[in-house]
C-alpha cells in the first residue's frame, strides 16, 4: 500500500474541509451586515504568529490605523472583534452588556478556578461582587490605613542597600500582603501566610505558561500548587468554623454569607484566589511604573514631595500614623496616580463574548465572536488626551471625557478594589518621596516587558537608600 500517497489524499482532504468550512461561516456570517475590516490571517491559525511576534499594543495600534476604530482579526484560536473607541467600549460594557459575557482561556479558568467573580454573569455575580464591594467601602478601608502603611514601611525598607532590588518583584510582595490584609484581616497565622505566598507565587509563574500536564512544566506546578491553596484554603476556614466567632474581613463576609444560599467552600476558595490574583499583579504593575514616572519627572516629583512633606511634617516627621483623613486631601498625588493608571494602561483590553449576533454601527459582530474594548488605544488616544505620550498629571484638573478613562474597567465587571489598590499607592508614595531615593539601573526608555501585564523591561533594577529626616532629593 502507499502510505504516502494515503498520506497525502488525507492532508488535502482535511486541508478542502478547512477552507470549505471557513468560507461558509465567513459567507453566513455576513448575512443582512458585513463583518468590521481587517483580515483573519490563515485559517484557525489567524494572525496569532504576529501577536506574539511583536508588542501587543503595537500590533492593535497597527490594525487600528490600518483599519479604523472597529476592526476584525484571530488570535489564540478566536476571530475577535477589536472595539478602540469610547462609544463601543460603552456599548459592549455597559449599555448592552447582557449581550455580551465574560470569557477567559479555559486554562486560566481552571487556574483560578471556575466558581471565580469574573468568570460569571448574571445572580450569582451580583451576589459575589456585593460581598466583595461591601468590603471595599470607606467606611472598611478606612480600618486599613495602619496596616497598609506598615507593610509600605515594611517593603521599603528591606529594599534599602539591596545591590539586586528589582522593583516590581518587591511591589509584587507589597500588593499581596495588602491582599492577605483585606481578606483575612490582621487574623492570619504567620504559617499560612508564608504557605499562602509560596504556592501563590508558583501559580503566578505558570498563568502566562503553555497550557499542559506534563510534569516538570510551568502549568502543571501551577495547577498543583493550585491544589495546595485550596487545601490551605479549607484549614483556614474549618479553623474559623471550631472558633465560632464572626470575622469583619472579606473571608468571613463570604463564609457568613446568607443571601439567597450560603456560599460552599470551592466558591469561596475559587474567588479568594481570585482576590489575590487582582490584588497583586495589576497594582504591582502599576506601582513600579509610578517609581518610572516619579524617576524620569523631577518637576512633578517635587511636586509631591511639597505635597507629602507638608503631612509627613504634621505627623511629627513620621512619628505619627498616616490618616484616612490625610490621604483625602492628596489632590497633586492623586492626579498623578490617575496619569500614571493612563500612561501605563496595565489593564489593556477587556476580554468578553457575543451571546447573539449583534449589530453594532452596521457591522456584524457575529454570536461567538470575542470582543475586546482596548482600554489602551483609548488612552493613547490624541482626540480625548492632548499629547497622550506626554505624562501630564495636570490634564486632570479636568475630568476626562465620559467612557475615556478606564483603567480599571467599566459597568458591572469593573474592578470592585480600585480604592483599595489607589490607597496602597498612596500610601507608597508618601513614604517613598519623603524617606527615600532612589536610582533605576540599566534601564531603557520605552522597553517594556508583560508579566502577564505591562511593566518596565526586567521589572525595572534599582538602588535605594534612605534619606534622614526627609532631607535630600528622593529620585535622583
Amino acid at each position: 500500500m502507499d502510505y504516502f500517497g494515503l498520506l497525502c489524499t488525507f492532508l488535502l482532504v482535511a486541508l478542502a474541509t478547512i477552507f470549505i468550512s471557513w468560507g461558509k461561516r465567513k459567507r453566513k456570517s455576513q448575512g443582512k451586515h458585513k463583518l468590521p475590516p481587517g483580515t483573519m490571517g490563515w485559517p484557525y491559525i489567524g494572525e496569532t504568529l504576529q501577536f506574539y511576534s511583536e508588542d501587543p499594543n503595537a500590533f492593535f495600534i497597527s490594525r487600528q490605523k490600518r483599519y479604523g476604530e472597529i476592526f476584525k482579526t484571530h488570535i489564540l484560536g478566536c476571530p475577535c472583534v477589536m472595539l478602540a473607541g469610547p462609544e463601543a467600549a460603552r456599548f459592549v460594557l455597559v449599555s448592552r452588556a447582557e449581550l455580551f459575557k465574560p470569557t477567559y482561556p479555559k486554562s486560566k479558568e481552571r487556574m483560578i478556578g471556575p466558581w471565580g467573580l469574573f468568570f460569571h454573569d448574571g445572580g450569582y455575580h451580583l451576589r459575589v461582587r456585593k460581598l466583595i464591594q461591601a468590603h471595599m467601602t470607606p467606611e472598611t478601608l478606612r480600618g486599613l490605613v495602619a496596616d497598609i502603611e506598615r507593610a509600605v514601611i515594611s517593603t521599603l525598607e528591606a529594599a534599602v542597600g539591596k545591590d539586586q532590588l528589582v522593583i516590581f518583584h518587591a511591589m509584587k510582595k507589597l500588593s499581596f500582603d495588602v491582599g492577605i490584609l483585606a481578606i483575612f484581616g490582621g487574623h492570619l497565622e504567620e504559617r499560612y501566610r508564608v504557605e499562602l505566598r509560596k504556592n501563590y507565587s508558583i501559580l503566578d509563574k505558570g498563568y502566562n505558561s503553555f497550557p499542559t500536564l506534563i510534569p516538570g512544566t510551568l502549568y502543571h506546578k501551577a495547577m498543583h500548587a493550585r491544589k495546595r491553596l485550596r487545601g490551605i484554603l479549607n484549614e483556614i476556614m474549618n479553623a474559623r468554623r471550631q472558633e465560632g466567632r464572626p470575622h469583619n474581613d472579606l473571608l468571613g463576609a463570604l463564609m457568613d454569607s446568607k443571601i439567597d444560599e450560603p456560599l460552599t467552600d470551592d466558591q469561596i476558595a475559587d474567588n479568594i484566589i481570585g482576590v489575590l490574583f487582582a490584588a497583586q499583579d495589576t497594582t504591582a504593575s502599576v506601582m513600579t511604573w509610578i517609581f518610572k514616572f516619579l524617576h524620569d519627572n523631577p518637576k512633578h516629583l517635587e511636586s509631591l514631595k511639597a505635597e507629602q512633606m507638608a503631612i509627613f511634617e504634621a505627623n511629627e516627621c513620621g512619628k505619627q500614623p498616616l490618616t484616612w483623613a490625610q490621604t483625602r486631601r492628596m489632590t497633586t498625588t492623586h492626579k498623578f496616580i490617575l496619569e500614571s493608571l493612563r500612561m501605563a494602561s496595565v489593564i489593556s483590553f477587556a476580554f468578553r463574548e457575543a451571546v447573539a449576533d449583534v449589530e453594532y454601527k452596521g457591522y456584524l459582530i457575529p454570536k461567538g465572536w470575542k470582543v475586546m474594548p482596548l482600554f489602551r488605544n483609548i488612552h493613547q488616544n490624541a482626540e480625548f488626551f492632548q499629547e497622550p505620550r506626554s505624562f501630564d498629571p495636570w490634564r486632570f484638573e479636568v475630568a476626562p471625557k465620559p467612557n475615556t478613562f478606564l483603567p480599571f474597567g467599566n459597568g458591572v465587571h469593573s474592578c470592585p478594589g480600585n480604592e483599595l489598590a489607589k490607597l496602597e499607592m498612596f500610601s507608597l508614595i508618601h513614604h517613598l518621596v519623603t524617606r527615600y531615593r532612589w536610582e533605576i539601573v540599566g534601564s531603557k526608555e520605552g522597553e517594556v516587558e508583560y508579566s502577564p501585564f505591562p511593566v518596565p523591561k526586567n521589572g525595572l533594577p534599582a538602588k535605594m537608600w534612605r534619606v534622614s529626616n526627609g532631607s535630600g532629593k528622593a529620585g535622583e
